[in-house]
């Protein structure tokens, strides 16, 4: 009475044990569309987390020019004055173009009372062309 199958002779009969050539294509097929679903998402994600970004910054931008408007009662000629009185630690970068020097600045038109008077940055768009998950331009944002 035997409680264990003999032992395979696989080396006396010629044939090895192992996976057939289908069987790893198989596999591999699996674990490629896997992973370019992984991709798609990730690349997604990453978007989505880039607009959270740009939004945040374009926020605090905005904010900071309308703090220096109300305690100057003028709009900074260039971003680098919110950093410099105090208004921003430095300019956030635009996360679509990777640069904080990329930023679409919008001036004030002239005041016609005071045609000398210098015009501000009121408004800050980024400077990338690409266009978001909802259809719309970053420099319209």
């Amino acid at each position: 009475m035997r409680l264990f199958p003999p032992p395979a002779r696989s080396i006396a009969s010629g044939r090895q044990r192992g996976f057939t050539l289908m069987e790893l294509l198989v596999v591999m097929t699996i674990i490629a569309l896997l992973s370019t679903i992984g991709i798609v998402g990730y690349r997604h994600s990453m978007k989505l987390s880039k607009e959270s970004v740009l939004k945040e910054n374009l926020f605090q931008l905005r904010h900071s020019l309308e703090q220096f408007h109300a305690d100057r009662g003028r709009y900074p000629s260039a971003l680098a004055q919110l950093r410099d009185k105090g208004y921003l630690r430095e300019i956030p970068k635009d996360p679509m173009t990777n640069s904080n020097e990329t930023w679409r600045i919008e001036m004030e038109s002239a005041d016609p009372d005071q045609p000398e008077a210098e015009a501000g940055i009121f408004n800050v768009r980024s400077g990338s062309q690409d266009i978001s998950e909802d259809q719309v331009p970053y420099s319209d944002w």
